[in-house]
């Protein structure tokens, strides 16, 4: 009861806080939801199949399941013929996938899906696709493409396939997309069988056809059916899901962050408010232990509260976040939102557990009050630090500055992760150590006027010194929103001066071939190109354990070798294999072949780490594209094949830069937009407090002359200085891990890279905390000033 009574009472005490966990669980609901949302759903080409049958799974080199190896026609065949004899299924469709593009007026017809929008005509009756005009493919020069595609039945079409441009036949339209060949056609594409399709007999069970195939297929693979069909989705479509994953985590993860800094500096300021409060229950009787759950149980209350209003917020804004990553490309075509309760729950478990957390170091400071504190000032104890605060800041401050120079040196994926996480450290540190700090700047800042000027800047001073740890609690969201702000726009700004040099070093002289609207090159393009680097990617199982990697079969002459492969350093570590060894290596047709490991080398990612013979790749995997082309200074490039477009060094390095640049700005952005306005809560709310909380110092001070100018005056200019030494930490504990990303990047690179900063960005954040904490501290001290009238 006393509990609830205190919430009841000092509602706008915890008033901040409940703000800030409101704000958390809200994006933290959003997020979640639209991570639910985006899941996989099984696609519209399988809704008529009862059941999927697909090969083994393979394992990537960290161990886990990834890509499923393809039967090999042999191996399908028995397989097909057990599927085909279970009871209810009409047929067993061979489900093929493989690049086809249309194009019309010399240019490729825009298609995110066209490396898989070709199928045998067999595939059709999963959909299932109906016949809107003309007849199914026979012969190879045959095609059935879809009826939006505006080119009707025996029409002359150009399909651009994986060996280059080619006339078909339409001898039919569908009403569903993809262009549909014969099967034999299909099966010359893409001579492996990912997929078995198990089609039911009019009023047959799908669960008692999934049961039978299982029994029928055994250990050989594994069957789908019901939602887990919707393991086959196309590749453009993961990848959307993925960055989308990737772009809502960080979201989340700086989210949680932040609040749990955010709601432990407002709990840990307002308990210190509350000591003579503390002492008085010291004095009739509680025990230490019942002040820490009575601080604690504060804190659970207003996390509830804030979890249950921040979840219907959070539902709210779950459109507006699903139309800024439509916007971005990067949501699963057709996502809609749906809210289930998994999400809720556990944003609502989050917020209540953040709010006991943040609470944890207020409530072992609150335990610690003795009863002669009831017959104090309350805030005499925020003087100086404490011996365990000191050594805990000291401690995260090596750690900070260790997590800053492995920023230098980790790999260029995981960067700007330790970078964020070198930062986070160091804003702890700093909010730590920061009582340590401000009373020693507040006499640097205010030394001019020690002995000459106006009475305000002195006043300032006594209380920067007397109050440093009231002092510190107001200036560590302002270190959180400074520091971020710093830190994401300048990890943008130093990797836009970074990659784009670095990879035009990389290629610098060369002319190179890249895919306009079409996913890579033909070998059409490549045959127009006779000369340059030209990489064909397989997806191959290698070893024993069958395990799954990237080969690149190339044309030069070094490595393109008949029955030899070569391999990068960490790859031959990680498969066990050394020089002079041979592997088997099963590629996307089924079958398999035996190389020599003719030389292990040092990594290099424009070679490759597992490297085969060009021709090699081709001939077990003829649907692959090639990657683009490198063509070395005096020799010719062509662009003559349409889909293709030449670019030089700098060209193709901002190109290739900007792909991915949308994806990176708009996500510093939203990340700063998120730290800065949380700090803003927490800076208003703080501010206000320690203005209602000094009311006796006021009212003194107006007693003694001053005018209710002269004091608001007083009141803007201390929170002006405490601002001001935020952002001064701010900016110093995001410069090593940005001068650590930058080191990293020059080696990475081969080039020179600076430290960049983003001025504007961290010109905003500073002013958006300073105008709230002036705000906020002048609003409250007026008030409190005609109050006392």
């Amino acid at each position: 009861m006393l509990i609830l009574a205190n919430v009841r009472e000092r509602w706008s005490g915890f008033l901040g806080a409940f703000l800030a966990v409101m704000v958390g669980v809200a994006l933290i609901t959003t997020t979640l939801v639209i991570y639910d949302s985006s899941r996989p759903s099984v696609q519209d080409r399988y809704a008529g199949a009862a059941a999927l049958a697909l090969p083994q799974k393979a394992l990537d080199q960290e161990g886990s399941p990834e890509d499923r190896m393809p039967w090999s026609r042999a191996e399908a065949a028995p397989v097909r013929a057990r599927l085909d004899a279970v009871p209810g299924v009409a047929a067993v469709v061979v489900d093929r996938s493989f690049y086809a593009q249309a194009l019309k007026g010399g240019k490729p017809v825009a298609d995110e899906g066209a490396a898989e929008a070709g199928h045998g005509w067999g595939s059709a009756r999963m959909a299932p696709y109906r016949l809107v005009s003309g007849r199914a493919p026979g012969g190879n020069g045959e095609v059935v493409v879809d009826r939006a595609l505006g080119v009707a039945a025996g029409s002359r079409l150009t399909v651009n396939i994986t060996e280059g441009r080619k006339r078909f036949t339409v001898v039919g339209t569908v009403d569903g997309p993809g262009y549909y060949f014969s099967d034999a056609f299909a099966a010359e594409q893409q001579p492996g069988v990912g997929a078995l399709a198990l089609i039911a007999d009019k009023g047959a069970s799908a669960a008692a056809i999934a049961s039978g195939a299982r029994q029928a297929l055994g250990d050989r693979g594994d069957v789908l059916a019901g939602d887990a069909r919707s393991e086959l989705q196309p590749q453009y479509v993961e990848h959307k899901r993925n960055l989308g994953v990737q772009l809502i985590g960080a979201m989340a993860a700086l989210g949680l962050f932040t609040t749990v800094f955010v709601v432990a500096s407002m709990l840990v300021l307002s308990t210190g408010m509350r000591r003579r409060e503390i002492g008085l229950l010291r004095t009739i009787g509680a025990a230490p232990s019942q002040i820490r759950r009575m601080i604690l149980g504060e804190a659970a209350v207003v996390g509830l509260l804030g979890s249950l209003v921040g979840c219907l917020a959070g539902v709210a804004a779950t459109p507006i976040l699903r139309d800024i990553l439509k916007g971005l490309d990067v949501t699963p075509p057709g996502m809609e939102v749906t809210v289930a309760a998994w999400p809720l729950l556990t944003a609502c478990a989050v917020g209540i557990g953040v709010s006991v957390i943040g609470a944890w170091a207020a409530g072992r400071k609150a335990a610690k009050v003795a009863p002669i504190e009831a017959l104090l000032d309350s805030r005499s104890a925020n003087d100086g630090m404490g011996r365990g605060r000191g050594i805990a800041g000291l401690s995260v401050l090596g750690l900070g500055a260790a997590l800053a120079v492995g920023t230098a040196t980790t790999g260029a994926d995981n960067r700007v992760s330790m970078a964020l996480l070198a930062t986070m450290t160091l804003i702890v540190a700093a909010a730590l150590l920061a009582p340590a700090l401000i009373g020693p700047v507040g006499r640097l800042l205010t030394a001019p006027f020690q002995k000459r000027g106006p009475a305000a800047p002195v006043l300032i001073r006594s209380e920067l010194i007397a109050n440093s740890r009231r002092a510190a609690s107001l200036v560590a969201p302002v270190i959180a929103a400074v520091g971020f702000a710093v830190l994401l726009s300048g990890a943008v700004e130093t990797m836009r001066a970074a990659y784009p040099a670095g990879e035009a070093r990389k290629v610098a002289g060369q002319t190179i071939v890249t895919s306009d609207g079409t996913p890579g090159n033909t070998d059409e393009v490549v045959a127009a190109n006779p000369v340059g680097k030209a990489s064909l990617p397989t997806r191959a199982f290698v070893g024993e354990e069958r395990t799954v990697l990237d080969v690149l079969g190339t044309r030069d002459a070094r490595w393109n070798k008949p029955g030899e492969a070569v391999l990068g350093r960490r790859t031959a570590d990680g498969l066990g294999l050394e020089e002079g060894r041979s592997v088997r290596v099963r590629f996307a047709d089924g079958a398999s072949v035996t190389l020599r490991i003719s030389k292990v080398l040092p990594d290099d990612p424009a070679r490759g780490d597992f490297v085969v013979a060009r021709d090699l790749v081709r001939a077990h995997d003829p649907a692959a594209l090639t990657d683009d082309i490198f063509v070395p200074a005096g020799s010719r490039a062509s662009a003559a094949v349409p889909g293709t477009v030449l670019h030089d060094a700098m060209r193709y390095a901002l190109d290739d830069y900007n792909t991915d640049a949308k994806l990176t700005d708009s996500l510093a952005t939203m990340l700063i937009v998120i730290a800065v306005g949380y700090s803003v809560i927490a800076v208003a709310n703080s501010m206000a407090m320690a203005a209602h909380g000094r009311r006796r110092d006021y009212a003194v001070m107006k007693s003694a002359g001053g005018t209710v100018r002269q004091l608001l005056r007083l009141a803007a200019g201390e929170t002006a200085v405490l601002v001001a030494v935020g952002a001064g930490l701010g900016v110093l504990v995001t410069l090593p891990p940005l001068a650590g990303m930058a080191s990293g990047l020059s080696q990475a690179t081969s080039s020179d890279v600076g430290l960049h900063l983003d001025s504007g960005a961290v010109l905003t954040a500073i002013i958006a905390t300073l105008a709230a904490a002036v705000v906020a501290g002048v609003m409250v001290t007026g008030r409190t000033l005609r109050k006392s009238a």
